[in-house]
C-alpha cells in the first residue's frame, strides 16, 4: 500500500523513557532504547531526553544500530515571550538537528500550554487564544520557517493535547493563517482522536502540507475517562491513554490509504507514551510493527 522506498519508518524513545515523567522509565537506559528499536525493525528514531547532545557522539551509537534521527520536539513561547527569545533557541535546535541529518523541525506552540501541569484538566481549562495572539503565533511560526529552509529543512507543526493547537479546527485556522511554503504539518492521529475529531477528515483536508507523521493510537474508554473525571493530560497518561497502532481505538488503514494516494514522502514514527513498567516497550515495539507491516505494506 505505502511506497516502503519513500517511507521512513522509526518509533519514539518516550515509550522507553518519558521526557515529562523522567520517572517514567528512569530504569531504561539510552542505549538499551535505541538497541530494542533496532530489534524491533524501525529504522529511526526522535530525540529523547538521555540522548547525548553531541551530535558526533550521538550519531556514533546510532550508526552502528542502522539509525537515522528523523528530527526532535521543539517548544515555541510565540504568544508568551518576546520572538527574540524563541528565534535563538530555534536556531540553536535547527543547527543540532542539521548536524544529524534531519530534514524536519517539530515545533509545538507552548505558551499557555496545560500539557505538562499534572493537576490542570486537559479539557476543561484549554487555553484559546484571541484573534491578536493568533497573528502573534502564525507570523512567528512563518518567520521560524523561513529559519528552518536556510538550513534545507522544514519546519512541521505539531497540534498536540493541552496546547493551543489541539482541535482540529484550530488546525484548520493555523493552516489557513500560516504560509504554505513555510510552516507544514505533523500529523498524529492520537491527538486528533482525543481532541474528539475525526483524524481521516483531518488528514485529508491538510495532505498537501503534511511533512511528518506521528503514529498514535488511543485507548477510547481511558480518554473517556480523562473527560469524565477532569484529568490533566499527564494523569491521562499515565493511565493509559496512548497506546501503539493496532492496539487502540483507531482504524489506521484509511489514514494509511490517505498517505499512499497523495504519494506521502518521509517518516512515520510509531509514538505512544505509556509507563513502561506497565507497557514492556519493546513488546509494544514489535506489536506496532507487526500492524504496520500487516497493514502499511512497509
Amino acid at each position: 500500500m505505502l511506497n516502503k522506498n519513500k517511507i521512513h519508518l522509526g518509533i519514539c524513545p518516550i515509550a522507553w523513557t518519558n521526557d515529562d515523567m523522567p520517572e517514567l522509565g528512569a530504569e531504561n537506559t539510552f542505549e538499551q532504547c535505541i538497541s530494542e528499536i533496532a530489534l524491533a525493525g524501525f529504522t529511526g528514531t526522535e530525540i529523547g531526553c538521555k540522548f547525548p547532545k553531541d551530535p558526533e557522539v550521538l550519531l556514533s551509537y546510532l550508526a552502528p544500530r542502522g539509525l537515522s534521527i528523523a528530527s526532535a520536539w521543539f517548544s515555541s513561547f510565540l504568544t508568551t515571550k518576546p520572538y527574540e527569545e524563541t528565534e535563538a533557541a530555534f536556531l540553536a535546535h535547527r543547527d543540532f538537528l542539521h548536524a544529524l541529518g534531519a530534514k524536519v523541525i517539530v515545533v509545538s506552540e507552548q505558551g499557555h500550554s496545560i500539557q505538562g501541569q499534572m493537576d490542570t484538566p486537559v479539557f476543561e481549562q484549554k487555553y484559546v487564544m484571541n484573534d491578536a495572539e493568533w497573528q502573534t503565533l502564525t507570523e512567528g511560526l512563518n518567520k521560524l520557517g523561513a529559519l528552518a529552509q536556510e538550513r534545507d529543512m522544514s519546519l512541521v507543526y505539531h497540534h498536540h493535547m493541552g496546547t493551543v493547537v489541539q482541535t482540529a479546527e484550530e488546525t484548520d485556522r493555523l493552516m489557513a493563517e500560516t504560509d504554505p511554503s513555510l510552516v507544514f504539518l505533523l500529523f498524529d492521529a492520537g491527538h486528533m482522536a482525543y481532541s474528539g475529531d475525526d483524524p481521516v477528515a483531518a488528514l485529508k483536508r491538510h495532505i498537501g502540507r503534511v511533512r511528518h507523521v506521528h503514529l498514535k493510537d488511543i485507548r477510547p474508554e481511558m480518554v473517556a475517562k480523562v473527560k469524565a473525571e477532569g484529568l490533566s493530560f499527564l494523569q491521562g497518561v499515565r493511565l493509559g491513554t496512548f497506546t501503539v497502532p493496532g492496539d487502540g481505538g483507531i482504524d489506521f488503514v484509511p489514514i494509511f490509504q490517505v498517505l499512499a494516494d497523495h504519494d506521502y514522502e518521509g517518516w512515520a514514527l510509531v509514538e505512544a507514551e505509556q509507563d513502561p513498567a506497565v507497557a514492556n516497550p519493546f513488546t509494544y515495539a514489535r506489536k506496532a510493527r507487526t500492524y504496520i507491516r500487516e497493514k502499511a505494506g512497509i
